[in-house]
């Protein structure tokens, strides 16, 4: 499922944490083809999941995770079209702006899905683009 996938922050979250239960699902989609690209996201990911690991310890095991995770991903900038998709968005679910303006990133980049684990702002009735949760993602045998 890594072909065509836009993240949220809260499941980048999760996969830099080991212990998190959904974490494990999400880090799997990053395991294959090191390196490679994984997915698309907003640049807003940048200080959405770095800004708080950053401040309380630039050199811990999650702030480097973070990095290594983000790495992976092709961060795309808030353009035009995409605050104009993010504003449709916004006004059409009542999302906050960073939220629209990720799920946009998802839509404008063509994604098939957005992986998010936040089911309030992100219900799985959202027309433009397959919501998927960590839940929903299979475990890989290994």
């Amino acid at each position: 499922m890594s072909d065509g996938i836009a993240f949220d922050a809260d499941v980048l979250i999760y996969a830099a944490s080991h212990d998190h239960p959904l974490g494990a699902r999400v880090r799997e989609l990053f395991a294959d083809s090191a390196g490679a690209v994984v997915g698309v996201g907003s640049v807003l990911l940048l200080p959405e999941v770095l800004t708080k690991p950053m401040r309380q310890d630039p050199e811990s095991a999650e702030t480097d995770q973070l990095i290594r995770l983000l790495s992976r991903l092709e961060l795309r900038p808030v353009d035009e079209d995409t605050g104009r998709v993010a504003l449709s968005l916004a006004v059409g679910y009542g999302l906050r702006a960073a939220d629209a303006a990720h799920l946009a990133t998802g839509v404008v980049s063509d994604a098939k899905y957005f992986l998010t684990n936040n089911r309030k702002d992100f219900p799985k009735t959202i027309s433009e683009i397959e919501i998927v949760y960590p839940s929903d993602l299979q475990p890989l045998d290994h």
